[in-house]
């Protein structure tokens, strides 16, 4: 990085519950797009209060394996999911969520909210083809048919 030249810092955040191929894209393009990335987790409290589940993987573990991933500098635990709250403790300059989030409304004042603090929203294409819940429903009709 050039001397004088402003570090981009980027934020995602998410329950990363089941690691699969659609968190490490996320991951991936995230860092091609900044140069230090802050990764939540969201803590299974968190996680709980918006789905009303608890992930399966316990939080400390899905912290380990997102810290283990290549692309992720910084690790944090995540109890409060309000990502102004994550732009006023972390300071990112662009935060990337999954463009399937691009027309729900908290994304859209979200991104009008960063733009007059100098920062944005970026949308990276969603995996359409996996996610946790899919994965979730597979094991649980494999148990279902095993009884």
């Amino acid at each position: 990085m050039e001397k004088g030249k402003k570090k981009i810092i980027g934020y995602t955040a998410g329950v990363y519950d089941m690691f699969h191929i659609g968190h490490l894209n996320i991951l991936e393009i995230a860092k091609q797009n900044c140069d230090y990335l802050i990764v939540g987790v969201n803590s299974d409290e968190a996680s709980f209060s918006y789905k009303s589940k608890y992930p399966i993987i316990p939080e400390d573990e899905r912290m380990e394996i997102v810290r283990a991933i290549k692309y992720v500098d910084e690790v944090v635990r995540v109890d409060n999911t309000d990502k102004r709250f994550a732009h006023e403790k972390y300071g990112y300059d662009i935060i990337f969520v999954g463009d399937d989030h691009r027309e729900e409304p908290r994304w859209q004042e979200l991104d009008e909210y960063l733009k007059e603090r100098g920062a944005r929203v970026f949308y990276i294409p969603y995996t359409k083809h996996i996610s946790s819940s899919k994965l979730t429903e597979v094991i649980d009709r494999m148990l279902i048919s095993s009884e």
